[in-house]
């Protein structure tokens, strides 16, 4: 049997600068305003949360509010032009280039987000990745108020059990192959994935993620982002929320 190798990559500031959950909220405000009254929904349960009275898991269902009542078909059709028309203006060049890069060289390439799967494996089609692991919601003919979590929410070692769930051969890696592999991420929280591989690479780390990189050795890639700080980033996420920001 051929030596297999895999490049597995995370999404949201990683793939491209922002959250993919505020993006996606700004691009279907542009097509629907009124649905910016539905943020009241997620109000109380984002006070919650800043209380820590509540879990992400919960927050990230109610931030969703602003979907209710939509009907599966039209959810699915914006989350197919979001991916093919919005995506390729905002995804890095350069991890672009990495994506064609682990192609060529015929890794399995694998989206391993803790985004929604509703629009993430949209994005994973249209970036031609082979397989997409992401926290799955139940939606149903029309969206709910509080959609369920399936399997709960994709983040830390559950990304990987997801993974090696869905993904044939993980399990049987060799230690070649997984040293010949490669991992992708931004995030302390992506750590179990950036070690799953022989190669980490971080993308615009914290300077505590940086220096952990260093000491195992990763890449680091830093591609110009539309902002320049923290406080940056969050002034885009206040405009995507509310449908402001460009797509």
């Amino acid at each position: 049997m051929p030596a297999r190798s895999f490049a597995f990559f995370d999404l949201d500031h990683t793939l491209l600068p922002f959250d993919t959950q505020a993006l996606f909220c700004n691009f279907v405000l542009k097509r629907e305003p009124w649905r910016v009254f539905l943020h009241a929904l997620f109000i109380p349960v984002a006070i919650a949360r800043g209380c820590g009275l509540t879990s992400t898991a919960t927050a990230k269902r109610a931030f969703l509010s602003y979907l209710k009542g939509m009907p599966r078909e039209r959810l699915d059709a914006y989350a197919h032009e979001f991916a093919e028309v919005c995506l390729p203006r905002w995804t890095y060049p350069a991890l672009r280039a990495e994506i064609l890069r682990h192609k060529h060289q015929h890794r399995i390439l694998v989206l391993n987000t803790a985004s929604p799967d509703f629009y993430a494996h949209h994005i994973a089609h249209a970036l031609d990745f082979d397989y997409c692991i992401a926290t799955r919601f139940e939606v149903g003919a029309k969206f709910p108020h509080m959609p369920r979590l399936v399997t709960g929410n994709n983040k830390h070692e559950a990304k990987i059990a997801a993974m090696e769930a869905v993904v044939p051969g993980l399990t049987e890696l060799t230690e070649r192959e997984r040293a010949n592999s490669w991992s992708y991420s931004d995030s302390a929280a992506d750590l179990p994935l950036l070690d799953y591989a022989g190669f980490g690479v971080l993308v615009h780390p914290s300077k505590s993620l940086a220096a952990i990189g260093k000491a195992r050795d990763w890449a680091i890639l830093r591609p110009a982002r539309p902002y320049g700080t923290k406080v940056g980033d969050m002034l885009r996420v206040v405009l995507q929320i509310f449908g402001l920001h460009p797509e």
